[in-house]
């Protein structure tokens, strides 16, 4: 596996413009259980191109974005020009440079399973005020016959994405072991994307396990996912159906 921070550095424009955001009530839900609001501080770790960032703004809130990749965090900032309440930060989420005991919510957007939850762990204790919040969000995609094939596309021809997937599914025991001993409490909430065939191209050159053009698999895979559209397309779209799922709680 490549440096994780450097994963997504060749992919930043298909990620800023294929990436699916988040559904309103994943904000919604932090600012109903976790405080979130004009008062609050937000560090968002892994911040990304900012697509989580961009939601928690709604709320009147002041977020930092903490983003070791460079393109990345250049691109959020980009994005988010104008968002006065928003700040980039060159930082990790084991070392976010936060002041101690300045941020009322900790947050991350498809980002926790990079991180090294121990580190991750102290770095919190040292930066959140007491009480404060964790919020570990993620889009997963959920199971049907486009979704499926698409699923079976990657597992075929993309070598490095069963250890990512393998992350993934491990990550409910890591938010639990980041936040014992308190209570980590999980919701879901249906997303989707409606993609073309080049959206859905975008979509899957977004990720970082993708073979880019000159790979073995590259030539393939781009058939078959021609394949997959022309199977599932209804109006020119097919769409990519996920569920929002949001665990958070309190350190403990």
């Amino acid at each position: 596996m490549r440096d994780t921070r450097e994963r997504f550095t060749d992919r930043v424009a298909d990620y800023v413009r294929y990436r699916p955001g988040y559904p309103v009530a994943v904000r919604q839900l932090m600012e109903r259980e976790l405080g979130l609001g004009p008062a609050s501080v937000v560090a968002d770790l892994g911040s990304g191109t900012g697509i989580l960032s961009r939601l928690l703004l709604g709320s009147g809130a002041r977020v930092f974005g903490v983003e070791p990749n460079a393109a990345m965090r250049a691109a959020a900032e980009a994005e988010l020009t104008g968002q006065p309440r928003f700040v980039s930060i060159d930082g990790t989420a084991e070392a976010t440079t936060l002041a101690p005991a300045s941020v009322d919510l900790a947050t991350a957007g498809q980002a926790f399973h990079w991180f090294d939850v121990a580190r991750t762990r102290l770095e919190l204790e040292r930066v959140l005020r007491p009480g404060g919040g964790v919020a570990l969000v993620w889009n997963v995609r959920a199971s049907t016959p486009f979704n499926d094939d698409y699923e079976e596309l990657l597992l075929r021809f993309a070598p490095e994405y069963p250890e990512v997937r393998a992350r993934d599914r491990v990550s409910e025991t890591a938010v639990r072991t980041l936040l014992a001993p308190g209570e980590v409490r999980v919701a879901r909430f249906p997303n989707r994307q409606r993609l073309d065939e080049q959206s859905l191209r975008g979509r899957l050159m977004s990720s970082s396990y993708a073979p880019k053009p000159g790979a073995p698999t590259h030539e393939a895979m781009s058939a078959r996912l021609r394949e997959i559209f022309a199977a599932h397309a209804a109006g020119g779209a097919v769409e990519m159906a996920y569920d929002a799922v949001v665990y958070w709680g309190r350190l403990g």
